[in-house]
């Protein structure tokens, strides 16, 4: 149906009651051509969330971009959403912040065809229908944006993100080859505007890296790139305060994402599976095997077999970190200053004070080794005080100013003064999967789905608010509803069936999140589909360990 159509429906229901907005559900209008403007729900009055909206886009000049690779078209549809989401427009796209995910606001398809999501409230003075307003919006504001901020966009400018996004992928997948699970590129701005403004700090001390391992990489589009290497193996990072020790692991955290060209981290990547690691006092745990770490428990507490509604920072730093293990991370961050201090070393002098017959505690000093040498985990620590770790270290980094130099031969040399400290564990064991139970996964209330984010800090559940302000590696409240929504897929698609360990169940998900949102996080259809950004395997595991109703019924 034309714009005139659209025109006429809504002044026939204009002054009737809100409700009658419900009508317009489902009914499409070309308001441009090549165009279809369809609303998937109405709100049920007008202080409700905003209705859901969406465009379909059958004929635009997008294909000329080249769209056969994913990270071309999520890097497309990234660039198109900021575009479109015009400051003070009445309409809602949900555009994220500095990290470039797959969204479910907009989809792009190899042949240039998309697809845009929405809110935009209805207008209803006193509850009842705004047709003027409304016309205002539908027929002439949102066909003016479309066309100028979507159909109308510099096409070079959008090559341009396409292209950094794909080199940013391509240098990702490239670490494996090189024997890395990091790089910094030279260049790189990593302090942040702030604690609560993500965008780059402006004049900067860009990161330039030590000579010694300094490593060049030919990207598709940018070429020839140069910029600090990690490889594999334990890296030990130190420093005096507030010289950049923190900021460079918060980089690392967020290097398995992608982020927009002028963000400053844009070639700072990490292996996908990195996990960030860190203490967190009175979470639950369920069923967790932290043998590795944890030797006995007071009372009948068996560490092979872990569950508390009340974490010790220590075990929740130990039950963190056998759960990244457990969805298969092979890169762990750990920042002393979020640590657990008795589960990251015990000095000599301690040793000597309280016998180890005393401690059930295994340190992680004494573990991190056989992870990198046994398991082929590598770790990444941020230390300004336990000077032990010199002696596990294969590199030593040195953040001066936030300026990065390779202080390893001279750590080597200090590493060889005796400290009378003596290895309280050797070798780190096989890690086991646990089997959760599909009917402790319920995110319904009186029979309607509850799942939605509050910000990163929490997921709302079913009956539960799930606190996830820990998991630093949620960076975008859609991640955070988008965890939710594949928890409550993984339980309807049986994948999560009683039978499958977490990562069967895991592999399984990571299929399906591959493909668009509609298909697996659609719920009731796909015409209400919420903003979400998909998630990695690892936050929809965070958010499962950490939900307070999980059930497991074996570990294996």
């Amino acid at each position: 149906m034309s714009p005139s159509a659209l025109r006429s429906t809504l002044e026939r229901l204009d002054g009737g009651p809100y409700a009658r907005y419900r009508s317009l559900t489902g009914r499409g209008w070309d308001l441009v051509p090549g165009l279809t403007v369809t609303l998937r729900h109405a709100q049920a009055d007008p202080f409700a969330p905003p209705s859901r909206w969406e465009v379909r886009f059958d004929r635009t000049p997008f294909a000329a971009l080249g769209l056969a690779a994913a990270a071309r078209r999520r890097a497309l549809a990234g660039f198109l959403a900021r575009s479109a989401a015009a400051p003070r427009s009445p309409f809602r796209i949900d555009a994220g912040g500095q990290e470039v995910l797959q969204r479910s606001s907009f989809e792009v398809a190899a042949d240039g065809s998309a697809v845009l999501r929405f809110g935009y409230h209805l207008p209803g003075p006193r509850r009842r229908v705004d047709a003027p307003t409304a016309v205002a919006d539908l027929t002439r504001a949102l066909p003016d944006l479309l066309r100028e901020h979507v159909l109308g966009v510099d096409l070079q400018q959008a090559r341009d993100f396409c292209d950094v996004v794909e080199d940013t992928v391509h240098l990702r997948s490239a670490l494996p080859g090189l024997g890395l699970v990091a790089f910094v590129a030279d260049g790189a701005v990593l302090p942040r505007a702030s604690g609560v403004d993500d965008r780059p700090l402006r004049e900067a001390v860009p990161f330039a890296s030590p000579e010694a391992l300094r490593v060049r990489v030919d990207l598709p589009h940018r070429g020839p790139t140069t910029g600090m290497g990690i490889a594999h193996g334990v890296t030990v990072v130190v420093g005096g305060g507030f010289h950049g020790k923190s900021t460079l692991l918060r980089a690392l955290e967020a290097g398995v994402h992608d982020h927009v060209p002028g963000d400053g981290r844009e070639f700072v990547v990490t292996l996908p599976d990195a996990a960030a690691i860190r203490a967190e006092d009175g979470r639950a745990v369920t069923r967790v095997d932290v043998g590795a770490f944890v030797t006995g428990l007071p009372g009948r507490l068996d560490p092979h077999d872990f569950s508390t509604a009340d974490a010790s920072g220590s075990t929740s730093q130990a039950a963190a970190t056998l759960e990244a293990l457990e969805a298969g991370s092979r890169l762990l961050l750990v920042d002393e200053d979020t640590a657990a201090t008795n589960l990251m070393v015990r000095d000599a002098r301690m040793q000597e004070l309280v016998a180890k017959s005393s401690e059930p505690l295994n340190p992680f000093v004494d573990l991190v080794r056989s992870l990198a040498d046994d398991h082929g985990v590598s770790t990444v620590l941020v230390v300004g005080s336990s000077g032990d770790y010199l002696d596990v270290a294969d590199r030593v980094l040195l953040l001066e100013s936030y300026r990065c130099s390779d202080l390893t031969d001279r750590a080597r040399q200090v590493a060889t003064r005796p400290t009378g400290r003596v290895a309280e564990a050797g070798t780190f064991p096989a890690v086991r999967a646990r089997v959760p139970d599909p009917r402790s996964v319920d995110p319904t209330v009186g029979g309607r789905r509850r799942i939605s984010a509050v910000g990163t800090d929490t997921l709302r559940f079913g009956e539960h608010d799930v606190d996830v302000r820990a998991v630093r590696q949620f960076t975008d409240p859609g991640q955070v509803t988008g965890a939710g929504l594949a928890l409550d897929h993984a339980v309807a698609a049986g994948h999560l069936d009683g039978r499958r360990s977490l990562p069967e169940v895991l592999d399984l998900l990571d299929a399906d999140l591959a493909g668009p949102p509609a298909d697996w996080a659609g719920g009731a259809g796909a015409g209400s589909l919420p903003d979400l950004a998909v998630p990695r395997r690892h936050e929809v595991a965070a958010a499962l360990n950490r939900l307070r109703a999980l059930r497991v019924v074996g570990l294996r």
